[in-house]
């Protein structure tokens, strides 16, 4: 569905986040990595952050529309054991890829 705009109904990698997952996110700050947005295609759904503890590059998916709400430059948090990417005070769940 949410690759037709509608409200996503899959709570798998890459779509609709979970209250629980969201919450074990929290639970665990010591796993979230800071990164910085190096792109981003809001058509596409997916986005490339860069890592700042190891410089590393992350190609990340997700199909409720975080890819559009971003801009190059904007810092980021990952928390990868928990598929979630934290922008603000918004989370979505994210499938590595």
């Amino acid at each position: 569905m949410c690759d037709h705009g509608d409200a996503c109904t899959s709570y798998a990698p890459g779509h609709a986040l979970h209250l629980i997952q969201a919450r074990l996110a929290s639970a665990t700050p010591s796993d979230w990595a800071d990164a910085i947005v190096e792109a981003a295609d809001g058509r596409s759904g997916f986005v490339i952050v860069r890592t700042l503890d190891d410089g590393s590059a992350v190609a990340l998916w997700n199909g409720a529309g975080a890819a559009a709400r971003l801009a190059v430059g904007t810092p980021v948090a990952l928390h990868e054991r928990y598929h979630v990417l934290a922008v603000g005070g918004e989370r979505f769940n994210v499938l590595r890829g």
